[in-house]
């Protein structure tokens, strides 16, 4: 029924009907995530990367309604340009659709079209979680309750650091969604490779995490699993520089009322700011890094069949 609404880029189309190794990727970090044309050329980058480990990228939007399952160059510099490029998540997406409108896919939506494709590795740069504050805003990320109904594994550097990460390791505990972390036992924290948590496994190859896919769903459990890629420590963040910038970005939003689907974003944005773009650079090159692992995990997964 859903296929009425999807478009499936030809080079994708043939790599999953011929069962190759592809990786979606999300949109929003292309519209919301960072200026013109830093984001358009770190996406390219990112598909870049995947064909050189021998995955096919799919980069997912959504354009005059069409669910886009893999983007063409002139999609992706349109999703970088438009300035009415709206953050989809799953409430979102049945409007979005219906009115044809344009919309750049958070984690949560990315998870749903990568599965209406097929799709079962996915790459970002961090997932949504709990929001500080949560037990009295009650803000907690739709990428949580997706990962729990969704069957698709996110490779990511972790929960973003602006966000609780204890708290955010409980929900997914609660919802039966395994959290692993490569080659480490410890949960990244996006900007750095510590978090001060433990993942509940550690994954130590590409071929180890694509066998606990394979088992998980094999076995009838619903539901995603989330992969924590540490930064390498050479490219992540000063601890104290970033806490110190997520602590006044934080303020900052307090006093301001920002509120949200719009925290997250003025929030990196703040914190980009506050430390003269070094976090963006960090951000950068940790989606760099996962898109490596991310595409070397799906290849793996490929050869289960």
């Amino acid at each position: 029924m859903f296929e009425k609404y999807v478009d499936v880029l030809p080079e994708v189309e043939e790599a999953l009907a011929s069962g190759k190794a592809v990786v979606a990727l999300e949109s929003t970090i292309i519209s919301h995530g960072m200026p013109y044309p830093r984001n358009v050329e770190t996406a390219k980058n990112v598909e870049d990367i995947i064909r050189e480990e021998g995955a096919v990228p799919a980069t997912i939007g959504i354009i005059g309604g069409r669910i886009k399952i893999g983007l063409t160059g002139d999609e992706l510099e349109f999703m970088g340009r438009q300035e009415d490029i709206l953050k989809v998540s799953r409430r979102d997406l049945p409007v979005v659709v219906s009115k044809k409108m344009n919309g750049a896919t958070t984690v949560a939506t990315t998870m749903i079209c990568a599965a209406m494709g097929g799709i079962k590795v996915f790459v970002t740069g961090g997932i949504g979680g709990v929001h500080k504050g949560a037990q009295e805003t009650f803000d907690i990320s739709a990428d949580l309750t997706e990962l729990a109904n969704t069957d698709v594994a996110v490779v990511c550097a972790g929960v973003k650091s602006i966000l609780d990460i204890g708290l955010t390791l409980e929900y997914l505990e609660t919802q039966g969604v395994p959290v692993l972390a490569y080659k480490t036992g410890e949960f990244p924290a996006f900007y750095t490779a510590k978090s001060g948590f433990m993942a509940d496994y550690r994954i130590d190859s590409p071929a180890d995490m694509a066998g606990v896919m394979k088992a998980k769903w094999d076995l009838g459990l619903k539901g995603g699993l989330v992969l924590g890629n540490p930064v390498p420590e050479d490219l992540g963040m000063d601890e104290a520089v970033i806490n110190e910038a997520i602590s006044k970005a934080l303020k900052e939003a307090e006093e301001l009322g920002v509120k949200g689907k719009e925290t997250t974003p003025f929030l990196l944005s703040r914190i980009k700011d506050i430390t003269g773009g070094d976090s963006l650079d960090s951000n950068i090159e940790l989606v760099y890094n996962n898109a490596r692992v991310g595409a070397r995990i799906a290849l793996e997964f490929a050869k289960l069949g």
